[in-house]
């Protein structure tokens, strides 16, 4: 059998990853395969640097939080194809998410107008949500 939650039960869960990381988290786009877990070290080349807004998901509903404002690195830092990202604290130091990224339609768990990046080069984040599981 596989266990089940109310929306309510998923939403609080969903809202609690948002409280957690707290406000105006830092983003690193990386080159790469992404670690095997949040605690292993970090890997590739970090091609853009974002601080995200202050609020940054959305509230949930149905147990889906989805991006709010802009998501973006006007000055990308390095050249690369960018492959996962990871999400930090504000202080950068610990990072609490990550996963894959893939151009827009291609189905990464977040994704960008253009995974090919060069210095200095504007990076935009297209589409990101997150689904709390066991519906």
């Amino acid at each position: 059998m596989t266990v089940q939650f109310s929306d309510a039960v998923r939403n609080a869960r969903a809202d609690a990853v948002e409280t957690t990381i707290g406000t105006s988290p830092i983003m690193k786009l990386r080159t790469g395969a992404q670690p095997a877990n949040c605690a292993a070290a970090d890997s590739g080349t970090v091609c853009a640097t974002l601080t995200l807004p202050s609020d940054w998901l959305s509230a949930s509903s149905a147990g889906v939080k989805s991006k709010l404002g802009t998501w973006q690195d006007l000055l990308a830092d390095a050249a690369g194809t960018i492959a996962h990202y990871r999400i930090y604290d504000s202080s950068g130091t610990t990072c609490h998410e990550q996963g894959s990224v893939t151009l827009t339609g291609s189905g990464g768990d977040l994704t960008l107008d253009n995974t090919n990046v060069q210095p200095n080069q504007a990076v935009t984040i297209t589409s990101y949500s997150m689904t709390e599981g066991n519906a």
